[in-house]
């Protein structure tokens, strides 16, 4: 059953921790662009593509920076646009795209790895922050946290298997009622992903039984208890998702309707997906609530 959300709200709390400012782009190469910052107060640039992430600098008026490639992160309503889309500098901090004047093809950013453990017997050596976009949600946060966590996720998952990333992110929070779940908080299963025969699959790390809901035809729902997948890592759960849906010959319908997520879901649920007659409904109506649709790629 789907808990009760609360309405998703892009409110001026989402507005960048800056005052009035916009940022014009020159012309530049696909890979990079120069931009001319002209503000009305200050920008903050940050170390991950969200304004939760620590503040590395302020940008100066008039002062001119590069950015190289751009990651989806927080939804941010700016004086430009609204948009989810952050351009990473030269200098490997964030800027949000919705204070940006004009649109340059940015490529998307290859994801940022993390620095190699060094020896056990080697003695602390300090480091420079690195900078990281959101890899995944958790269980702790709150929901346009959660949302702004699982696009980069799903969005790649839309790059490898064609699942509409709306699709992919209606069925997480459905799933996983905005992360809070037992199992997507304990065990980083945001889909209800479940073990079969005792086999995880090749990129979850085990089962273990939680108690859960199954429906019949008539609507008639009963408590059982089934093996779920467990993950390591939340992004681990994304690719599972999809690749399962892409694999399995039958959700094969439903790739012929890639460019039309509502009839994509209506497909995958008459494949078997989920038990609940009203499954189709609910993640339609999550998609339509909180536009859903605009993180979709054209792939």
């Amino acid at each position: 059953m789907l808990r009760s959300l609360k309405k998703y709200v892009f409110a001026p709390a989402l507005a960048l921790a800056a005052t009035a400012t916009t940022l014009v782009v020159a012309a530049a190469p696909a890979d990079a662009a120069v931009v001319s910052v002209r503000v009305k107060g200050s920008l903050a640039a940050r170390t991950g593509a969200a304004n939760w992430f620590g503040q590395t600098r302020t940008i100066k008026n008039r002062q001119k920076l590069t950015v190289t490639c751009k990651v989806s992160g927080q939804y941010l309503r700016g004086n430009v646009r609204r948009t989810a889309q952050w351009d990473r500098t030269a200098a490997g901090d964030y800027i949000s795209h919705a204070y940006v004047s004009g649109n340059p093809k940015l490529p998307a950013c290859a994801p940022v790895a993390a620095p190699a453990p060094a020896p056990a017997t080697s003695a602390p050596v300090a480091t420079a922050p690195v900078a990281t976009v959101p890899m995944g949600p958790t269980g702790t946060m709150t929901n346009d946290q959660f949302l702004a966590a699982s696009i980069p996720a799903a969005q790649q998952s839309q790059r490898d298997t064609k699942v509409p990333t709306s699709v992919t992110l209606a069925q997480a929070i459905l799933e996983s009622g905005w992360g809070r779940s037992s199992l997507s908080a304990n065990d980083s299963n945001f889909f209800g992903m479940k073990c079969f025969n005792n086999a995880p699959g090749p990129y979850a790390a085990g089962c273990k039984s939680y108690s859960t809901q199954e429906c019949n035809a008539a609507g008639t729902c009963v408590t059982t208890v089934a093996t779920f997948r467990t993950y390591r890592a939340s992004v681990d759960s994304f690719r599972d998702h999809g690749a399962n849906l892409k694999s399995l010959s039958r959700y094969a319908a439903a790739f012929n309707y890639t460019g039309n997520p509502n009839q994509f879901i209506a497909e995958i649920h008459k494949g078997g997906y989920a038990t609940d007659p009203q499954y189709t409904t609910k993640v339609v109506a999550l998609m339509t609530k909180y536009n859903l649709y605009r993180y979709d790629l054209a792939v």
